[in-house]
């Protein structure tokens, strides 16, 4: 519980005594660039074969005759977009930018860069911090949509390719019944996770003390704690949304 306190604590300060909105632009680009850019090959990658072992799973699971051939678009659909895009993507993401958050951000504060702007006057918690906070929050949603687009087409092509079911018949579960909410709710869910992701990697590596082992300790803890409130975050969502 103290942890939990002191990381309330440090989302607070954030917002206090900060710089100008202006002064954020050009490091909120740059992170944009490694948070976002910088992560699509990964994301891509996982997301299209995410898409095709789950089209060859669920066909696999519902073969019999009661099975209509349009069910596996719509049911790849339907988890894609409400849970594997948003969830699966983030539990990446946490490896990939939690880890490269704490790290940076450990690694100054035992260098005593961090000291070094709190020494000029400058709240370093909101000038270092929020940047990468912005960056997130733009670009995880973006890399969440991607997500979703490359997994359904990979499914679209692996159930093509390996004849699963006719391609119209996947097109028309695809389709069928669709609803915009599902959309407004992975949405949502990417917001929270990427707000919890880097708020959560840089409380631990800002507030990390020693040396190079410490700062190794605190980027696994980042990951490992990330991984765990996007889990929590991800039932309470689904709780009070669905």
């Amino acid at each position: 519980m103290s942890d939990l306190g002191k990381y309330l604590l440090f989302v607070t300060s954030l917002f206090k005594n900060r710089l100008p909105l202006k002064i954020y632009l050009q490091q909120t680009c740059s992170e944009c660039i490694n948070i976002g850019i910088q992560s699509i090959w990964l994301v891509a990658i996982i997301a299209i074969f995410m898409g095709a072992v789950t089209t060859v799973q669920t066909a696999y699971n519902l073969q019999g005759p009661l099975f209509q051939n349009f069910l596996l678009g719509l049911i790849l659909r339907d988890m894609t977009i409400l849970e594997l895009a948003p969830t699966i993507i983030g539990l990446v993401f946490a490896g990939k930018i939690g880890s490269s958050i704490a790290g940076e951000l450990g690694t100054m504060r035992i260098t005593e860069q961090i000291d070094a702007l709190e020494t000029m006057g400058i709240n370093a918690k909101s000038y270092l911090v929020l940047p990468k906070i912005f960056a997130a929050l733009w670009m995880y949603p973006l890399l969440v949509i991607l997500a979703g687009f490359l997994s359904i087409y990979g499914g679209l092509l692996i159930s093509n390719f390996l004849g699963l079911v006719p391609k119209h018949d996947f097109i028309v579960g695809l389709r069928m019944n669709f609803s915009l909410y599902n959309i407004s709710f992975a949405l949502i869910k990417a917001f929270t996770f990427a707000f919890l992701i880097t708020s959560i990697a840089a409380y631990r590596g800002f507030y990390t003390f020693g040396g190079a082992l410490a700062v190794g300790k605190a980027s696994t803890k980042a990951v490992t704690q990330s991984c765990i409130a996007i889990l929590i975050a991800d039932y309470i969502l689904a709780q009070l949304l669905l």
